[in-house]
């Protein structure tokens, strides 16, 4: 079902515009080699280092910059390589964005999901809402 009472609600142009989208893509796939190399530097780096982020997790619930920042620390630096699929990152104007995908690891029939929400700041994009989930195949 198309969301045309959304399109309706912005400019047309205000959706995808290709730069604001090719922008967000290269932060969404700098995240994603950061994540499956455990590059905590950037991970952290492209969070919003604040008390109002949030992401809750497979397993758990982190509020704010310093759970997440934590949380990144201890876990395990092992089994991260994944494959995406059914990726879709959508710019709303051009300083927020959401990005959606799917992912598979090897050995599973696990489905993992992933969304986040991003905000252009000062200092950059910065993934202000993560939520990592999963269903089985």
């Amino acid at each position: 079902m198309k969301n045309d009472h959304i399109e309706n609600d912005l400019p047309q142009h205000a959706v995808n515009l290709p730069d604001v989208l090719a922008e967000v893509t290269a932060a969404f796939m700098r995240y994603e080699v950061a994540l499956t190399g455990n590059d905590v530097a950037v991970l952290d780096e492209l969070f919003w280092d604040t008390p109002h982020t949030v992401r809750y997790g497979a397993g758990e619930n982190l509020y704010g910059a310093d759970a997440i920042r934590a949380f990144r620390m201890a876990r395990p630096s092992r089994g991260l390589a994944r494959a995406l699929r059914h990726t879709v990152i959508t710019t709303y104007g051009r300083d927020y964005a959401t990005a959606n995908t799917e992912f598979t690891r090897d050995g599973t029939a696990v489905i993992g999901r992933q969304s986040h929400a991003w905000l252009r700041l000062p200092q950059g994009w910065r993934i202000v809402a993560a939520h990592v989930s999963s269903i089985s195949a």
